[in-house]
């Protein structure tokens, strides 16, 4: 098992957002979210996996790379 980035993370305030994705073999991709609230020995991660599979590691980063800029503008979605 693999995780792999292209999509560079984006911060907003003190949140860090990280499109993620992981390779379970040829064509089988899930996509995941990588959340990062605070700072330093005060830093707290969420990983959010993702149930669709993606053909493509890139189709799975894209898909994430969506889902958290939903999330910034809709927080509840991810409770």
């Amino acid at each position: 098992m693999s995780f792999a980035t292209a999509t560079h993370p984006f911060a907003v305030g003190e949140l860090r957002i990280t499109p993620l994705s992981r390779s379970h073999g040829t064509n089988h991709h899930t996509a995941l979210l990588a959340i990062r609230t605070g700072r330093g020995r005060q830093a707290h991660d969420r990983i959010h996996a993702f149930e669709p599979a993606f053909q493509s590691r890139e189709s799975a980063l894209m898909y994430a790379a969506v889902q958290g800029r939903y999330w910034l503008l809709n927080p509840a979605s991810m409770a």
